[in-house]
This record gives C-alpha cells, structure tokens and sequence, in this order.
C-alpha cells in the first residue's frame, strides 16, 4: 500500500518517509557545519517545503530555531541577530547571507542519515519575533516544552485530526504559520504550502485538495467577501474557516457565510501565547467574540487603573497563565513587564462574561497590529527621524477593515517634503507592512513633560478610519 502523501507545494508531494529522509539530509549537512545541541540558528525563507526540512532538522540536532521574516530588510535583519545572536544560519535570502555564513536552502546536500538529540523541554525551540511600545523588535523564546504545549492546544481547539486538509498561505516565519504547520504534521493531516498568497489559487484548491480547514486573517476574509464570482467556488469540503490575527468584521464574516454557507471560528493568540481562545468549531461560533479560553489557558481580567481582578463582564487587561506560555523576551530586560505573579500581560483590553467568552475592544499597549504582524511606532519614528527634513514625528495605528489597523505617521517637518517620499523611505528600511498607510503633517508632535507622544491626542486629531 502506498503511503499517503502529507506535505505538497505546487507539483511537489512528499510522504512522510520523504520528509523525514530531507530532514535527516539537511540535519546531516548543519551537524557537519557545526551546529550542536543549545546552539541557534537562524532561518530566513520563503514558503517552501525546505523550510520545514530545515525547521525539523535544526530540532533534530537539539538546537533553537530563530525564525526571521523573508521581508526583512538589512537595518531588521542585522538587529534580529544582534539580540539572538544565533552561531549559525540558513535560508535562501541573501540579506541573511550578507550577514552571517548561511547554507543555502538550494545548495545540494547529500542524503544521509542522523539520529535525534533528546531535548530537555526547558530549552529553547523557536524565537519569533514581536514589537512592544518602544524600541525595536524584540525575540519571544519559546521552549520545546511550551511550543508543544501551544500545537495540543491548537490541535484540540481545530478538532484538527489526520482526516483534516488544511492549506497555508500566512508566512511560515510567523507564529501561526509555524503552528499551523507543526499542527498539521503532528496529527497527520494533509498540508499544502503556498508560495505566497492568491486568493484564485486559495479558492481553486479548496476544491480540487478537498480543504477541510482554511485559515483566514483580515485581508482574506475581506478579498473573499469582495470576490465578484465566489459562489463560483466548490468550498463545500470545509468544515469552517478560522478567523485569527485581527478581530473579526462581522458584516464580512457574514457576507462570505451567506454567499457560501461556510462559518466561522473566530480564535485569539499571541506570539507570546499562541493560543488564548477559540469558537466552537460545530458552527455555534459567536462573531462577537474571540471565543472562549481553550483547555489548559487560564484567564483572568485586571483593573486598568490597580490591576486588581474584576468581576465578570468588567473591562480591564486580559492576563493568562498556561504552559504554552513564552519563556520570556530577547533582550531578557524586557522579559520584566510581561509578567505579573506569574500571569502573562496580553496587553489586550476586553470584557470576559460570566459564562467565559470573550470580548476585546482595544489595546493597553501602544503596538500596531497589521495582518496579525505587531508594529512597534518607535521603529517607525527611528527611520523618520533619520530624514534631515523632520524635526519630529509620532506613529499610531486606526482602525482598518482589511489590514485590522492602518499604519499613521504624525510629521513636524523643517523643511519641505513629500508624504511619498517618507513612505518610500519606511517601505526602503522596513518590512512593506510597517509602510504607513498616510502621513500628516502637523506644526508640533504634543508630548508629556517626560517626552513621551501623546498618540491618543493624534489619533483624536488625525485618526479618521483609513478606507472611509
């Protein structure tokens, strides 16, 4: 009987005899290039099928994996490594190669064999990475043990078992790509890996692949709803399709039901805890909210002003305890703040009723989400300030139905410039979706006494929703 195909890429399909004989090549090659057990490398590529070799061969030797987003550019490509400083790389980048001696995902490795390292759960198995309010990006670790821990939630919260089809357009280097794929190997399912999104290719194979899951972040959801020909689509093999990232648009959500029949499961995470919550996934999924705490997430809801807990349907900051659970940051510093007697800050604001659903209404942290990628506006204002026509400048996000927030950049210039040219200037420096979306000009970025922008007071003055 032949084995069942489990991971395909465009003409490409690999059982898994396939996939764990490339693992064991690629381990081969890194152990020959030195990699050992507590070392980390670094992995910049795009969707592929070697980025999962390359992601299972660095855990085979015992070593962390520290993903890098193939958007990078050089200026985050250089500060990634500087706060991980991974002993070796690989990818099929060339920015990382400029960086770091990296063995390429293309360069032919011969086929070998390697047995695993036994890996102590409360070591290093990936860093993502994630932006706070100030500085630069920072590097969440996460342990063998609780990434593990992250993939069973998940796995239980999908109903995801080795019948299910799942396909993956979200980058790989991103927590729910990373999870989704781990996810899909763990239980077996089918995966197809995409190059890059298109949402005609996304759609097309839903049918012909018979997908029976379909992730879809904020800019999906809206392309699916705005598709002149969707109900031209056989989508009938789903089961539901996961709304994660941003919160959910309910006119959206309920535009794509109508058209297709197919519901939503709305789910909550965080790079530093991959998953919070989630819907039912038997179609009694409210879009309302993010849904409730999956088994083994505890939450609770503190006052903003004493950080005491509240009572169920008061607002606060949402809080959570699991073993899924970050280690902790890179830089360790920044690592201080994210806890408090043991329980993880989301930095989410939102209401928590009686019978445990969920409900988020804004941000306590100052971070841009866009598409699910958190924006840090220091490292925005970093770039802008670098530009001999501004004199100050402040970055705050608004609301935006596709991409979940827009990108603002408040500018107090000195000398003539162009909204174009500040935006290109981003777009040059950092990854395309830290470009903002518009530049205002204003006469003074207003400022506490301690310096810190007030970006509310911007947000009131200049913050009209993006697609009005």
């Amino acid at each position: 009987m032949n084995e069942p195909v489990i991971l395909t890429f465009e003409d490409q399909r690999y059982t898994r005899h396939e996939l764990e004989s490339k693992t064991d090549s690629l381990a081969a090659a890194l152990a020959e290039r030195g990699v050992r057990v507590g070392h980390r490398v670094a992995l910049m590529s795009s969707n592929r099928p070697e980025f999962v070799f390359a992601l299972l061969a660095i855990w085979r030797l015992g070593a962390a994996v520290v993903l890098l987003s193939p958007a990078y550019k050089h200026d985050e490509v250089a500060h990634a490594l500087t706060v991980t400083e991974p002993q070796h790389a690989i990818g099929d980048h060339p920015v990382l190669a400029a960086l770091r001696p990296m063995l390429h995902l293309d360069e032919p490795v011969p086929d070998a064999s390697i047995p695993p390292v036994a890996v102590d759960a409360a070591a290093d198995a990936v860093l993502v990475f994630s932006s706070g309010t100030t500085g630069l990006p920072k590097a969440v670790r996460h342990t063998h043990g609780s990434f593990a821990a992250a993939v069973r939630h998940w796995r239980e919260a999908l109903d995801m078992t080795e019948r299910d089809r799942i396909q993956i357009v979200t980058p790989p280097s991103h927590i729910l790509g990373v999870l989704n794929i781990v996810t899909a190997l763990e239980v077996g399912a089918w995966a197809r890996l995409h190059r890059r999104f298109d949402l005609d290719r996304m759609l097309s194979h839903i049918a012909t692949d018979r997908i029976t899951i379909e992730m879809a972040v904020a800019p999906i959801a809206l392309a699916m709803a705005a598709h002149p020909v969707l109900e031209s689509y056989d989508l009938s093999s789903l089961r539901y399709i996961m709304w994660g990232a941003t919160p959910v648009t309910p006119s959206v959500a309920e535009e794509v039901t109508r058209r297709t029949g197919v519901g939503w499961a709305p789910a909550y995470g965080a790079s530093e805890l991959p998953v919070i919550a989630c819907n039912p996934v038997d179609g009694t999924a409210r879009l309302d909210s993010v849904g409730r705490a999956v088994e083994g997430v505890r939450l609770r809801v503190v006052s903003l002003e004493n950080g005491t807990p509240v009572a169920a349907g008061e607002l606060g900051e949402i809080q959570a305890r699991a073993e899924s659970v970050m280690a902790g940051y890179l830089p360790e510093k920044a690592t201080e703040d994210a806890f408090v007697d043991g329980w993880f800050r989301t930095g989410d604001v939102g209401r928590i009723d009686a019978d445990g659903w969920i409900r988020i209404t804004d941000r306590s942290k100052e971070m841009i989400k866009v598409r699910g990628f958190q924006v840090a506006p220091a490292e925005i204002e970093a770039v802008l300030h670098g530009h001999p026509s501004v004199a100050d400048c402040a970055v705050f996000g608004v609301a935006d139905t596709a991409d979940g927030e827009a990108i603002i950049a408040a500018v107090a210039a000195e000398k003539p410039v162009s909204a174009e040219e500040l935006i290109e200037l981003v777009g040059a420096r950092l990854a395309g979706y830290k470009r903002p979306r518009r530049v205002v000009f204003v006469p003074e970025i207003p400022r506490l006494p301690s310096g810190k922008a007030l970006r509310r007071i911007l947000e009131e003055r200049h913050g009209r929703p993006s697609d009005e």
